[in-house]
């Protein structure tokens, strides 16, 4: 296997398909031999990108650096730990996706809520992914690392990660940690958590009066998201393209007072947090486009590639909606892709 490729077209590897090129692209299959990325000449701790399935990054140019790609696979056997507790580790490389699907395969619960997210397993914790009211931190035990600054690995346990919505102190740390499994502990009894979105009416409908599983919520998830979102293997896109607001709980109150069907969730610290998609909705904003880039018609939440967008084309559509929402809310919305300059 060439794992070493120069002046590599990184346009198939972000999922928002912006064409951009890499000086040097290291296709990284093991993690045992993440040491030899260091005695490369291409490689400059400062002007390496590490890159796991490109679902959360928007390459508004070309990067003249070295591009790492995780593609390290492999899920360990699980095994007990405490009562009706299992634990597993996967590779940072493996798709977030299939080894969600894996778990379920095995009898396991916990992540049926985050089926079908794009992206790897490496990514997970950097983002402390989530969707229909579960986070991949709820069931992460121990993220392993390699410390750049240290040069050795280096395991984090629950605490030790940080987590907050959509962060982690591995997005915090300015790219000092480079994952390379995680490993989760998972219910070997299905335990629901059908209190978010229209979940548990998909999830009934599907069961049609047999008992609930992980498989069936994870099937209804999918299809939830099937009809919202656009499919990646035909429109680019990043997913959710923005955090929801967290404001403070009478900024919250205010806005509910004026539009009462804003959707608000409260949250610790006398706090709230709002629905991006809905603010973004009343702005009109489905449908509009910037050049080649959109608001997606179903979801006003996701903003996609109608096929050759360039980088100006997303910077200008992403301020227009931002401006917009601003504008009639007062709420700044923050984009939770990473944007590499």
């Amino acid at each position: 296997m060439n794992r070493l490729q120069y002046d590599a077209d990184l346009t198939a590897l972000n999922t928002f398909g912006l064409p951009a090129r890499a000086a040097a692209l290291y296709t990284l299959d093991a993690a045992e031999r993440l040491p030899e990325i260091f005695q490369l000449p291409e490689y400059r701790r400062e002007h390496t990108l590490w890159l796991g399935g490109g679902s959360n990054i928007l390459l508004m140019k070309n990067y003249g650096g070295l591009v790492v790609r995780m593609a390290n696979k492999g899920i360990s056997a699980p095994e007990p730990v405490g009562i009706g507790k299992m634990r597993i580790t996967a590779q940072a490389g493996e798709n977030w996706h299939d080894f969600v699907q894996h778990t379920i395969t095995l009898g396991l619960s916990g992540l049926e809520n985050l089926s079908l997210i794009p992206g790897t397993v490496g990514a997970a914790p950097v983002q402390n992914i989530g969707a229909y009211g579960v986070e991949a931190e709820s069931c992460i035990e121990t993220v392993h690392a390699w410390d750049l600054d240290s040069g050795k690995p280096v395991s984090f346990g629950h605490a030790d990660c940080r987590f907050a919505y959509r962060n982690s102190v591995f997005k915090q740390s300015g790219g000092r940690f480079v994952i390379t499994a995680v490993t989760f502990v998972l219910d070997s009894e299905f335990k629901p958590k059908l209190h978010y979105g229209d979940v548990q009416a998909e999830a009934e409908t599907l069961a049609q009066g047999a008992p609930l599983t992980a498989a069936i919520v994870a099937e209804a998830v999918c299809r939830i998201r099937r009809r919202k979102l656009p499919d990646p293997a035909e429109t680019g896109s990043c997913g959710s393209f923005y955090k929801n607001p967290i404001v403070p709980a009478e900024q919250a109150a205010a806005l509910k007072k004026q539009h009462p069907a804003l959707p608000v969730y409260p949250q610790p610290g006398g706090q709230a947090k709002l629905a991006a998609g809905w603010l973004i909705d009343q702005c009109g904003l489905k449908g509009h486009r910037e050049g080649h880039a959109a608001v997606h018609q179903k979801q006003a939440l996701v903003l996609i590639n109608l096929g050759g967008a360039s980088a100006e084309d997303v910077r200008r559509l992403s301020e227009h909606v931002q401006n917009s929402v601003y504008q009639r809310f007062g709420v700044r919305l923050e984009p939770e892709p990473v944007w590499l300059e």
